[in-house]
């Protein structure tokens, strides 16, 4: 019996992507579970494992063309085994009742008036894959949970990461969360404005429609390059981010001399261990601290419901750059890490991001994010906030400069210093410009003073 594979809804509002690698042939025999196709979606690369045991008898997929959400990539022959097992798993046949009346709807049951809500005892699904991304589909064989046995609260009936977790802790079916009302602290995160067919903004949404292009071709030769993958998410987040938040910056110098001498004495040790000493991963310590004394930068303003939520977890973005584009893996609960912890989670999350091995799950979740172009030679920049952050930290490089110190015996001395320029860019409708100062001069004072900043962090 041949059977469709649909690129299923992975959740997050990716509703397309690139197709890296097809892993399967026509007349290979795959199990469930089994990679048949990589596919890359919003910044990740992630294996798309077979819903169906049986052979492949046709490929659909080509490397480097886009798929869309529901696309039927690869069609599956099960055989006559395949199909046995299937209707062994098929729950016994209920005898049929009643015939319903004009008052019934195809979808109630026959006595069931409209106004009341079906049963929500759970059943395990027995037919068809179960939507879930890799990474959660790993989680639950860890787990030992059954992904056919969990409610879905994604988007599509996608089975998230949460989802299992809630099963297998409570032993029961995780509670499909209430939409009038998303949870402060949850995955949601807010969506981009609805879109009509064609990706143009849908009627009221505020935007203006960029005018048609001219004819380049009249004045010489041109090449068109495919908007993909990593750029084309790229794209749209800074179109949407700077669209959305009105962005106010503030610069500042810092001294990093001290830092730098204590970063210098313990990085071979650091090293050792299989972490990398960074000025990043101090960076990363003074902001979690900076951020508990003042939640407003760890926050999200939900304009539809006219509140702003404060997230009382500290999962920082750290900007990574790649040679396909910028991505920003997520490290979590920053504020809980040691300096030692963060030198390895840090260096061993930039080299997967790197080889394109992060997961969904890995780029999601921010509340802050920082980013650093030191390594390249950059100085004072303006970044663009991570929508729907509030806040951005940007770090350029240090280098030693003439300082004007106080002198012993009064005046000032002038000796080299290494200084590092700081740039904070703010979400104005949450945070004003004195709101960013006081923000800046405790992230300041951390860096410039290594033991007021282990005397700080929590």
């Amino acid at each position: 019996m041949p059977l469709e594979f649909k690129l299923p809804d992975l959740g997050e509002g990716i509703h397309e992507g690139e197709v890296l690698k097809v892993l399967v042939s026509v007349g290979d025999t795959v199990t469930e579970g089994d990679a048949i196709l990589e596919i890359e979606t919003d910044k990740a690369t992630v294996e798309i494992p077979s819903p169906f045991t049986g052979a492949v008898k046709e490929v659909r997929a080509r490397e480097g063309e886009t798929a869309r959400v529901g696309d039927v990539l690869i069609i599956f022959e099960t055989g006559d085994a395949a199909e046995k097992g299937t209707e062994e798993e098929k729950p016994a046949e209920i005898a049929p009742g009643p015939p319903s009346t004009p008052d019934e709807s195809p979808g109630e049951t026959p006595g069931q008036r409209r106004d009341e809500a079906p049963s929500e005892t759970p059943t395990a699904r027995t037919q068809g894959p179960v939507p879930a991304s890799p990474a959660t589909r790993r989680l639950a064989r860890e787990l030992g949970v059954d992904l056919r046995r969990v409610t879905p609260t994604g988007p599509g009936g996608l089975v998230t990461a949460d989802d299992v977790r809630a099963y297998g802790e409570k032993g029961g079916v995780a509670e499909k969360p209430s939409s009038s009302k998303a949870p402060i602290g949850g995955s949601q995160e807010q969506a981009p404005a609805p879109e009509a067919e064609g990706g143009t903004p849908a009627a009221g949404a505020p935007y203006i429609t960029a005018p048609a292009l001219p004819d380049f071709e009249k004045w010489g030769p041109v090449e068109r390059i495919p908007l993909r993958s990593i750029r084309k998410a790229t794209a749209r987040q800074m179109a949407l981010a700077w669209s959305q938040i009105p962005h106010v910056q503030s610069q500042d110098l810092v001294d990093v001399t001290r830092l730098e001498e204590f970063r210098s004495k313990h990085k071979e040790e650091v090293g050792k261990k299989g972490g990398k000493l960074s000025l990043t991963v101090f960076a990363l310590k003074a902001a979690a601290t900076a951020l508990k004394t003042y939640p407003n930068f760890n926050a999200t303003l939900d304009t539809a419901k006219g509140e702003i939520i404060l997230k009382h977890y500290f999962h920082m973005g750290v900007a990574v750059n790649t040679e396909e584009g910028l991505i920003v893996p997520v490290i979590k609960d920053v504020d809980r890490k040691s300096i030692l912890e963060l030198s390895v989670e840090l260096k061993e999350l930039v080299e997967r991001t790197r080889a394109r091995k992060v997961n969904l799950e890995e780029l999601q979740g921010g509340t802050f994010t920082i980013t650093n172009v030191g390594s390249m030679g950059g100085g004072f920049f303006s970044p663009i906030i991570n929508y729907p952050e509030v806040a951005i930290m940007g770090m350029g490089g240090a280098r030693m400069q003439p300082v004007a110190v106080p002198a012993e015996g009064g005046g000032h001395d002038i000796v080299p210093r290494l200084v590092m320029p700081l740039v904070l860019c703010i979400d104005h409708r949450v945070l004003d410009g004195s709101h960013a100062m006081v923000f800046m001069r405790a992230v300041k004072e951390a860096l410039e003073d290594p033991e007021k900043l282990f005397l700080t962090m929590t």
